[in-house]
């Protein structure tokens, strides 16, 4: 043992100090260090979000179509700022704190124009659509449920052999219009000519018609997109976004300069992968809703797959309807198919 020699004339106090042992030493640098890598790691997170809320729109496509998950999932990115927010209190961190601000500021610079209302008075006619679950327990309560929306237009997707009849039955009378094929259907009050079936897929899920109306003809599309799954293999959407792209080649050589496209998509507008199909269309909740209006499941609803777009026409209001038996929540839009903007000025377009 090394003896430590003091003068003796050293003040009591300075005789009494002690060296700290290398060991606290050592575990005082190793919690700096911690501190400083807790640190790191905040601002990393808070950087990510800020990213993925900003300028997710040019992140790179990542393995297993993982942006569009990131992209779908984008209103939710909101949890993690709570979550980023608990450990900053619990250090009593007054930077971290602070820095909080930016992904709130990011969020509602991105969101806070869907929070607000932006229906407008006018419109033509009332669309509504809806996938009913080919499973359906109840498809004449789900019908009586359209008709009581005051739809002037219906379009319906997963009909199955055994529900489709009921359907047909149930809506006759209020919708002396109608043409259906393989899993998707239309109702209308309004004349309908030119329907056919719209090959997107090896059987049938779209199909189009020409509604006739008092302010000329409207191109009417109905489609239901393929599933989408999230697994091992990352968001299996290859599929979706395919067929996506062929149903947007449709839309880009039709004639009529009214065009509504209503289905499921199984994606939000947000999505990259549905681009081609949204670009050049407008959203109706992006532009005249009120929220996100999430559609799906209907028990819980935590995504809007539903989807009501326009081009040649505008959306005055959009909305959700009334659970029914299926799945998802039906969607309805007001039309204003008049002369004026597709998206109004402030509104976040489809896509």
């Amino acid at each position: 043992m090394t003896a430590t020699i003091r003068p003796v004339d050293a003040p009591e106090a300075e005789q009494d100090a002690e060296i700290p042992p290398p060991s606290t030493a050592r575990e005082g640098r190793t919690g700096g260090r911690g501190r400083r890598g807790r640190g790191l790691a905040f601002g990393a997170a808070l950087l990510a979000l800020v990213i993925v809320l900003v300028g997710h729109g040019g992140l790179p496509d990542l393995p297993g179509h993982l942006s569009s998950l990131a992209e779908t999932l984008l209103p939710w990115t909101a949890l993690a700022i709570p979550a980023l927010a608990a450990p900053a209190l619990l250090r009593r961190s007054r930077t971290a704190t602070a820095a909080l601000i930016l992904p709130v500021a990011a969020w509602l610079t991105v969101f806070a124009g869907t929070l607000a209302d932006k229906s407008a008075p006018g419109g033509d006619l009332t669309v509504v659509s809806h996938n009913v679950n080919q499973d359906n327990p109840d498809p004449s309560g789900t019908a009586r449920s359209l008709i009581a929306s005051g739809a002037d237009i219906v379009a319906l997707q997963e009909l199955s052999p055994d529900t489709a009849p009921a359907y047909e039955r149930a809506l006759a009378a209020a919708y002396p219009h109608h043409f259906q094929e393989g899993t998707v259907g239309l109702w209308s009050t309004r004349p309908l000519r030119d329907a056919r079936a719209v090959p997107i897929m090896p059987w049938t899920r779209a199909l189009r018609a020409t509604a006739d109306t008092p302010e000329g003809p409207l191109a009417v599309y109905v489609a239901h997109l393929p599933s989408v799954r999230v697994g091992p293999a990352g968001f299996t959407s290859g599929s979706r976004d395919d067929v996506a792209g062929v149903l947007a080649g449709y839309l880009r050589a039709e004639r009529v300069p009214r065009v509504l496209v209503m289905g499921d998509f199984n994606g939000s507008t947000d999505d990259r992968g549905l681009r081609p199909l949204t670009a050049g269309m407008a959203s109706a909740q992006s532009t005249s809703g009120e929220g996100f209006g999430l559609t799906w499941p209907a028990s819980l609803p935590l995504v809007r797959i539903d989807q009501i777009l326009l081009k040649g026409a505008r959306a005055t209001g959009s909305w959700t309807l009334p659970a029914t038996a299926s799945d998802h929540l039906p969607v309805a839009a007001r039309v204003d198919l008049g002369p004026g903007p597709a998206t109004p000025a402030g509104a976040r377009p489809a896509g």
